[in-house]
C-alpha cells in the first residue's frame, strides 16, 4: 500500500512529478515551452504552495490563476482535450505515488479547478 499526501514534501514530489510528465507530452507541453516559456525554478514553488494551500488550508499561496489561464488562452487557445490531458497526467501521477484520503480530495480539486477554468476561459 501506497502512503497517503501528508505534507509539503509529499505536494512537492507530486508537484515535480507531474511537471516532469507534463514536459514530455505532446498535447501539452508547447504551453511551457513556446506560448509561455516557463522559469521553473519560479513556478514549481508557486505550484507547491497552491496546492498545499488546496489540500491543507494554508494559506500560503496568493495569486490568480483563473487569470493566468484567460491570458494563456488568449495567446493559444486551451481546448477540452488539454484540460482533459491536464487531468489524465495530474491524476495519473498521484495514483502512482500515492491513495488514501488526500490523494483522492487532491484529484477532485484538480478536476473541480479544470471544470470551472474550461467553463469561464470559453464563455469569457
Amino acid at each position: 500500500m501506497k502512503a497517503d499526501i501528508q505534507n509539503r514534501a509529499d505536494i512537492e514530489n507530486l508537484v515535480n512529478t507531474f511537471y516532469e510528465k507534463v514536459n514530455k507530452d505532446e498535447t501539452i507541453s508547447y504551453f511551457f515551452t513556446e506560448v509561455i516559456p516557463v522559469n521553473w525554478e519560479k513556478h514549481l514553488p508557486i505550484m507547491y504552495d497552491f496546492w498545499e494551500n488546496l489540500l491543507f488550508a494554508t494559506g500560503n499561496y496568493e495569486g490568480n490563476p483563473m487569470a493566468k489561464h484567460k491570458g494563456i488562452h488568449h495567446k493559444s487557445p486551451l481546448s477540452m482535450r488539454h484540460f482533459q490531458q491536464w487531468i489524465r497526467l495530474f491524476n495519473e501521477t498521484v495514483n502512482e505515488l500515492f491513495e488514501g484520503g488526500n490523494a483522492e480530495l487532491i484529484k477532485q480539486r484538480a478536476q473541480s479547478i479544470a471544470t470551472v477554468m474550461q467553463v469561464k476561459i470559453h464563455n469569457s
